[in-house]
């Protein structure tokens, strides 16, 4: 019984499906079509629709459908077929078999517009064209149902270069990219929306930071290494960049980008869409010269703009360093610029100028790191200690968390006592130093200075696996696995330290990032024999750290295609089958 009712329900459920109407056949509406148009004379303008009171309606239509028609190939004259073809008569239409194009709409990609529908009425006497203005419903979920970039629903006719506009195309078009300055975006803060007004706003990760006109400005390379001052700058996003820029000593004063009021005269929104203003302040000035000599300005209050003094333009903008200071609200509260400024002389036609922006959260202390995410080679490798159920403690130094014996000039052990060099991410170093031993050394306290001197003061238990791993991401932190060679005998002192890193490339094929996995610090230790009296003995102390990539061949990797496994009773489709 249980099997008929169910074959009867499966039954019944194919027929009722059968007889529902497709769902993408949404055809208009009787209150959106419009009564037919007589074509005799030409087509008529639309009938009035309720379609207008509504309150959303779509972006305005860029083309007249009823006046497009893409079969019209023949000038002055009527195209055969061509039933949109004003050239074409009625007369002309009793004559046509069918109309080549029955359709023609503009953007398919709007959710309504307007469609010109042709058809041929065969039953009158003679032939007549039928035409139709009607709203086509686009049933696609992803259709655009409101724009607020008109310009985008059309191609713009480009400018023909003249005498007269030449100078202003060139001035437009020169730079490796030509799209909208910040100064014509249209940042209408006032206008908001009612559902906006009782809305909180605040600055999230990667959103742009607003100005009162614009964005802050962080120029970069785009195309080429022609600096493009249409960058803004993200929220939470460091960044460091440097790029080129066209110069000339008899112009420096017109140049807004190497002037430092170009950097600092606009004030920062606390918020997204507000009217608080957080001012730039200027932390520091730095003067280059001519030579490269750097000097650091005492008073920092004072705007040096660019002028020409003998021939040399100084007081031009080479580096502009940001630093946002922010709440965990995401509010903005404080905004520094530190300045490099240098001069150039005539010879000079570009200048290389670095930017950089950086973050801190108030109240807190900036973490420095080794990598976002992986290593880079040359920055100190993190580490630190864990005690019982806590986070990673680290040093404030970073380049005191991870050091080995740093080599002195005389070679002297005592004397080198806490001279100590860092651990270079990607450096291979070998340091040492010698150890005179006389007979009436003994042997307990020369091991304890010995290893004090190859691990320091705190030698370190875990590694970072990432240069900027988390404190309290205990999981991001490798171990640090100590082993130690020794012989059998009475007195075994340290001779040598050797620290083996071994790093992998973990991400993308095309950024890995390095990634530490295993850290290893073996001690070795030889034995010290008893000096007869008035006798010396000189042994070599050794520190060592060796980088290994262990990285296996990169294999690009591919997800496999999805398998349907559908099981259905053998007599599902009883009684059709």
């Amino acid at each position: 019984m249980a099997a008929a009712e169910l074959k009867r329900g499966v039954f019944v459920l194919l027929l009722f499906l059968r007889l529902l109407p497709p769902l993408w056949a949404a055809e208009p509406s009787a209150e959106l079509a419009p009564e037919p148009v007589d074509s005799a004379a030409g087509p008529a303008a639309p009938p009035e629709t309720r379609a207008a009171a509504r309150t959303h309606s779509g972006p305005a239509p860029v083309t007249d459908v009823a006046k497009l028609c893409v079969c019209d190939l023949l000038v002055a004259q009527c195209d055969v077929n061509c039933c949109c073809d004003p050239d074409c008569s009625a007369a002309d239409f009793s004559l046509f078999t069918t109309c080549s194009v029955p359709i023609v709409t503009g953007d398919n990609r709007l959710c309504s517009q307007k469609a010109a529908i042709y058809s041929l009425d065969v039953e009158a006497n003679p032939p007549e064209r039928i035409f139709k203005l009607i709203d086509q419903v686009n049933p696609s979920v992803f259709c655009i149902h409101a724009t607020n970039y008109k310009e985008a629903l059309s191609f713009s006719s480009p400018q023909m270069p003249t005498s007269e506009n030449f100078d202003q195309l060139l001035k437009e078009f020169e730079s490796a990219t030509f799209s909208a300055e910040p100064g014509s975006w249209n940042m209408n803060i006032d206008a908001q929306s009612p559902s906006d007004a009782n809305e909180t706003y605040r600055y999230e990760y990667g959103v742009p930071i607003q100005t009162e006109d614009a964005f802050l400005r962080l120029p970069s390379p785009v195309v080429s290494s022609w600096c493009s001052d249409a960058n803004p700058a993200g929220f939470l996003v460091n960044q460091a960049t440097k790029c080129t820029r066209s110069v000339s000593v008899e112009k420096c004063g017109n140049i807004q980008a190497v002037s430092m009021l170009f950097y600092i005269n606009s004030s920062v929104l606390a918020v997204p869409k507000s009217s608080q203003m957080v001012n730039i302040t200027v932390q520091s000035v730095v003067v280059q010269s001519l030579n490269g000599m750097w000097t650091l300005l005492n008073s920092s209050d004072v705007l040096r703009l660019p002028m020409i003094l003998d021939e040399v333009c100084i007081n031009i903008v080479l580096g502009v360093s940001y630093h946002i200071t922010y709440t965990d609200a995401g509010e903005i509260i404080e905004a520094a610029a530190s300045f490099v400024l240098g001069a150039i002389n005539k010879e000079a036609l570009s200048i290389q100028q670095s930017f950089e922006i950086s973050f801190t959260q108030v109240n807190t202390k900036p973490v420095p790191l080794s990598g976002n995410p992986g290593y880079v080679v040359g920055l100190p490798v993190r580490a630190g200690f864990r005690p019982q159920g806590s986070a990673i403690i680290q040093n404030t130094n970073k380049y005191g968390q991870l050091t080995i014996l740093q080599s002195t000039s005389n070679q002297d052990c005592l004397a080198a006592q806490g001279a100590r060099t860092p651990v270079l991410f990607g450096y291979n170093m070998v340091s040492g130093c010698k150890l005179r031993i006389t007979a009436a050394v003994k042997c307990q306290p020369l091991t304890q200075t010995l290893l004090d001197l190859l691990k320091g003061q705190s030698f370190p238990e875990y590694v970072a696996s990432f240069g900027n791993s988390r404190a309290q991401d205990v999981l991001d932190w490798v171990p640090i696995t100590h082993f130690q060679t020794s012989e059998q005998s009475s007195c075994q002192i340290p001779i040598s330290l050797e620290i083996e890193v071994k790093w992998t490339k973990y991400g993308s094929l095309v950024n890995p990032q390095a990634r530490i996995v295993n850290v290893t610090a073996t001690i070795t230790t030889t034995t010290l024999k008893q000096l007869p009296s008035g006798r010396e003995r000189t042994i070599p102390i050794t520190s060592s750290v060796v980088f290994t990539d262990i990285s296996s061949p990169a294999e690009p990797g591919y997800k496999a295609w999805p398998t349907i496994n559908v099981k259905l009773p053998f007599d599902f489709f009883f009684p059709f089958v």
